[in-house]
């Protein structure tokens, strides 16, 4: 059973980079982002999100622990926000490193991230997926989440 334990400082260090590669590379994909500049509106709009990094109020990121695994087996970054007058979860970012995929621990860390904005008094959960991601977008409809909004575009 996975566990959500709050990312220790050194483990942001390392975090905070891959969050900046793997939003640019998404961007890319998705053709919203130039691939010469996407490294730096990566950082500049995560950095935007966490101002203070790791201590920056109303966002929680965790490191996902396994028992039998002596590191963390992926992480979890989730935002608490204020819209229409009530509180919600977005999540920022989910992975699962590589050497870890195809295991189950994606929907685990979902199902502890359910219980713990209960916890927080907070009933809805939002995030968004690239179109171009259908291995997240399955895991996302498995666990429960519904399409509210769909962007479209086709080339001409």
């Amino acid at each position: 059973m996975i566990q959500l334990r709050a990312m220790t400082e050194n483990e942001f260090l390392t975090y905070i980079d891959r969050v900046y590669h793997g939003y640019a590379d998404e961007q890319v994909k998705a053709g919203f982002w130039p691939a010469d500049r996407a490294l730096v509106l990566a950082k500049a709009e995560t950095n935007d999100l966490l101002p203070d990094g790791l201590a920056t109020r109303d966002n929680f990121i965790y490191s996902l622990i396994v028992a039998d695994e002596p590191s963390p087996v992926g992480t979890l970054w989730i935002m608490i926000r204020e819209r229409n007058s009530r509180k919600e979860a977005f999540i920022d970012d989910i992975d699962i490193f590589e050497k870890f995929r195809r295991r189950g621990y994606a929907a685990q860390a979902l199902n502890a991230l359910d219980e713990i904005v209960k916890e927080m008094g907070i009933h809805t959960i939002h995030l968004h997926v690239f179109g171009h991601n259908h291995a997240a977008r399955n895991l996302y409809e498995k666990s429960g989440y519904e399409m509210i909004n769909i962007y479209m575009e086709k080339q001409v």
